[in-house]
């Protein structure tokens, strides 16, 4: 049964950096990786997403260019860097497993497998 679970979420002062964390146990064939955010009255929103291998990256126009994807597959981790934090960017993030890595799935993920969530705060 996999099992995912992020950290590193927190307080952060706007246009400051921060790296979320996604720590996977098990295994499935779902072996791609997608982080998505859903705020308070918002709906969830796909963020990025890594393949397996870390081949293939997907991002959303939204983050494209401030937020990093990455996996140390050694590991079991997959990182999230976001940099130049925006208040708009406060919200609970969650890491999942998706069955590809595509634009598709960051917009309407299919997924039994996601996290309990890590909450971000961008305030002054």
């Amino acid at each position: 049964q996999l099992q995912l679970v992020e950290s590193g979420g927190g307080l952060v002062q706007p246009a400051r950096p921060l790296r979320l964390s996604c720590s996977a146990s098990g295994s499935t064939e779902r072996d791609d990786t997608g982080w998505f955010r859903q705020a308070p009255g918002k709906e969830r929103e796909g963020l990025s997403c890594i393949s397996r291998g870390g081949s293939i990256r997907r991002y959303a126009e939204s983050v494209k260019g401030r937020f990093t994807i990455s996996r140390d597959s050694a590991k079991n981790m997959v990182y999230l860097q976001m940099d130049s934090l925006k208040p708009e960017d406060t919200s609970v993030y969650y890491c999942a497993a998706l069955l590809q890595c595509s634009i598709g799935q960051l917009n309407d993920p299919v997924s039994e497998h996601w996290g309990q969530g890590t909450q971000v705060t961008v305030s002054s």
